[in-house]
């Protein structure tokens, strides 16, 4: 049995649709689609499957959870939206949100991510720390990921989203891209994780330790070949991601 998702109005729809193409066009002339996948990811990653808490639900605009050590930066992302957001106040920041993540994967040349309108703005944000710590191998992904009830195989097509987009000292402690086109969305990631260390790219402990976990190992080899399994498995698990708590089958 599938979602069933709430019904917006046909207003709400169309203003779903305009904001679509103004943030197609804005991500774009910005350059900022590494940016904006973040805010969706972590506006949903905090999601606990056994509390019901968390989740992708618009919190990310309160400041409580920007000062969040794993959000440094996202006060950019937040203020970098809000002009957009203010022409369509029909929208709610939860969808918002997520319909920027999904603009930023298809406008950087990947897989095309459904989007289901209807997520409501919850008043709190989540209680710190349930973000991935960039510094910890698989048990520690495992425990993160599986919390939001999503799987391995989850776990390792969103970790190719980080094709896109770079680490940067001051927010993370880390520097660099991953990938040699941090503006592309390709398997990159995998090809450049199997050709080990190379000088100028950035590859985290949790990235590692896809290689070495023999349940994640063959999903790294399987999207270095084929990138259309990538896209197919990314596009599933970035959906999951962005309904978790949302529209429950």
């Amino acid at each position: 049995m599938g979602k069933s998702y709430p019904k917006v109005s046909p207003e709400y729809e169309k203003a779903v649709d305009k904001a679509k193409k103004k943030l197609r066009g804005f991500i774009a002339e910005k350059n900022c689609a590494p940016l904006m996948l973040r805010i969706a990811w972590h506006s949903a990653g905090t999601y606990d499957v056994n509390t019901k808490t968390g989740g992708p639900f618009g919190t990310m605009k309160h400041a409580a959870e920007l000062a969040h050590g794993a959000n440094n930066g996202l006060d950019i992302a937040v203020r970098l939206l809000q002009p957009i957001k203010d022409q369509y106040p029909i929208l709610s920041y939860a969808d918002f949100y997520q319909l920027a993540g999904v603009v930023a994967v298809e406008v950087t040349g990947g897989p095309e991510v459904p989007f289901h309108p209807g997520r409501q703005d919850k008043p709190e944000p989540p209680p710190e720390g349930r973000l991935p710590d960039a510094t910890k191998g698989s048990d520690h992904l495992r425990d993160v990921f599986y919390r939001m009830g999503l799987s391995d195989k989850d776990i390792v097509a969103l970790s190719g989203g980080h094709t896109l987009g770079r680490c940067h000292k001051e927010r993370s402690g880390f520097e660099g891209p991953w990938t040699p086109n941090p503006l592309i969305f390709d398997n990159s990631y995998f090809t450049v994780l199997l050709a080990g260390d190379q000088e100028g790219l950035l590859m985290l402990p949790t990235d590692k330790a896809l290689l070495t976990d023999p349940a994640f190992r063959p999903y790294v080899d399987k999207y270095a070949a084929d990138e259309d399994a990538f896209f197919a498995d990314y596009a599933e698990a970035h959906l999951k991601l962005s309904e978790l708590g949302f529209a429950e089958a």
